[in-house]
């Protein structure tokens, strides 16, 4: 009505401008004006046309919203902390078009970190290429333009999300190209959102069925107008989630725009193992230039805890796009911790005893070490990695002290001589956190070692200090003590090292990225 009164006044101006003309004017010019009040006209109804246009693009049935639903296929490579490297896969989820432009919506899990994405509209044979405009890992959404225009498009619902209000899962589920459409209800109007892959602070719980593949497709009512994205299920409760309209809009006003909301990059999900004492965020895909691996703290605070990505998330919120936060990462590949700062400075080894000590304790530079295995103590208590040439083991309970593993080229030679390389780690509830350095003045005492001094010792999973001794027995021979306790002080975890050469030096660096305390004792 509103597009047909704005016509209605062109005309009526037009006419008013001939009759106000009379025979005032000369012929010209009231040719001139009859020419100029048609060009009027003219451009009002071609407005009004191109609306017309675009209106009839948008859908208003239930019948037509397969039109403007999208399925995704994303190929590129992932790490999984089940599966592990995952090279050139494909997954795929659903999106649908919000403008006929080719704007389209869908969730970030399914698009980020993907080396390309293709799309596929209402159930097209053929697909179309897309950019990724924005994501929001926290919220899981992503906006995505589509080449082209002139698409059918989805409305927003504008009335109340009332629990009880009939609503239908549509989308393109199980990686299957034919289209699906599930029936039920709003259950729950405002359910908690938080997940380990985002962290929402109010989502619609509803009954229409999800699938895997249903992601980012869109939940609507029975005249075809968009309620919510559709992003998690849990399938033996029959409970379905979608990100609500208005947790979504606000954000994807944003994302449209190219900018991200809430996000590093990353494609993740929260890890939360107590028995390894591991938390953080895993990340199974990134975009160019992001961090990797396990992101175990962020400014300063340890990720993961609860299983969700709610700190994480927080953390994003709180800072705002550019700032610069501190950030620790495990990576697996190298079994590294690193270190760095968001938006300052590359990740970097947060310590390496290599780097600090290479050259200055021990003489000769020895064979690298190009293997490495897992060890284990006879109890199963203590894990660590070590050169795979250090073969020979004695995993015993040490009954003075705890559980321990020792490794070297011969156990033999590690006490008895100073040439022999080798390591030994034990741990033990006969000290706590405050006795360590008790513990070193111990190990120190008689030793025939320059005593080198003291420091501090942190990574994130224990504390504690570290002791270096050089000239030991009159060799070349370095010692490496290193006393730590968890958070919660309840044993201390000893790692001695017997340093011949540079090559162990280096080994020290993957002997401390890998110890850990996984049981009781």
């Amino acid at each position: 009505m509103i597009r047909i009164r704005h016509l209605a006044a062109a005309v009526a101006i037009a006419m008013i401008s001939v009759a106000c003309g009379g025979g005032a004017t000369t012929e010209g010019t009231t040719a001139a004006t009859t020419a100029a009040a048609s060009t009027t006209v003219a451009t009002a109804a071609a407005t009004t046309t191109a609306q017309a246009i675009v209106d009839d693009l948008a859908v208003s049935s239930l019948e037509d919203v397969q039109s403007a639903v999208i399925r995704i296929v994303a190929e590129g490579s992932f790490v999984t902390p089940d599966v592990g490297l995952q090279l050139s896969v494909a997954g795929s989820g659903s999106g649908f078009i919000i403008d006929e432009s080719g704007l389209a919506i869908t969730n970030n899990h399914v698009v980020t970190g993907a080396a390309f994405i293709e799309v596929y509209v209402g159930g097209e044979s053929e697909p179309r290429n897309a950019q990724i405009l924005g994501v929001s890992e926290c919220s899981d959404l992503a906006v995505i333009d589509l080449e082209g225009d002139g698409y059918r498009y989805l409305e927003w619902y504008d009335g109340a999300l009332n629990v009880g209000l009939d609503v239908y899962t549509a989308g393109f589920p199980l990686g299957d190209p034919e289209f699906t459409l599930t029936k039920g209800i709003i259950s729950k109007a405002s359910a908690d959102g938080e997940s380990n892959w985002a962290s929402v602070d109010s989502v619609l719980e509803h009954d229409a069925t999800i699938n895997p593949g249903n992601s980012g497709g869109p939940l609507v009512t029975a005249d075809g107008q968009v309620v919510g994205i559709n992003y998690a299920g849990i399938d033996d409760t029959d409970q379905y989630f979608a990100i609500s309209r208005d947790e979504a809009l606000p954000i994807l006003g944003v994302l449209q725009t190219g900018t991200d909301v809430t996000s590093l990059g990353i494609n993740g999900q929260a890890v939360s193992s107590p028995a390894d004492d591991i938390y953080g965020v895993w990340v199974s895909s990134i975009e160019s230039g992001s961090p990797a691996d396990i992101v175990t703290m962020l400014e300063g605070l340890v990720l993961g805890t609860d299983g969700t990505m709610s700190d994480y998330c927080d953390i994003l919120r709180t800072n705002g796009p550019g700032e610069v936060l501190s950030v620790e990462v495990l990576r697996f590949s190298t079994e590294e911790y690193l270190e760095g700062r968001i938006n300052e400075s590359p990740l970097e080894t947060s310590f390496s005893f290599a780097d600090e000590l290479g050259g200055d304790v021990v003489g000769d530079t020895g064979t690298e070490y190009l293997e490495y295995v897992q060890v284990t103590d006879d109890s199963g208590v203590i894990e660590v990695d070590v050169p795979a040439a250090w073969a020979d083991l004695n995993g015993a309970l040490r009954v003075d002290f705890g559980p321990s593993i020792v490794a070297a080229v011969s156990v033999e030679g590690y006490f008895n001589d100073w040439g022999t390389p080798g390591v030994e780690v034990a741990a033990t509830e006969n000290y706590v956190g405050s006795e360590i350095d008790a513990l070193l003045d111990e190990l120190i005492d008689g030793v025939p070692c320059t005593v080198l001094g003291r420091e501090d010792y942190q990574d994130p999973l224990y504390t504690g200090r570290y002791q270096v001794l050089e000239d030991c027995g009159g060799t070349d021979t370095a010692l490496l003590y290193v006393a730590a306790t968890p958070d919660a002080g309840d044993f201390v975890i000893l790692v001695s090292v017997q340093i011949v050469t540079d090559a162990d030096l280096a080994a020290v660096d993957r002997i401390l990225n890998t110890f850990i305390v996984i049981g009781d004792f």
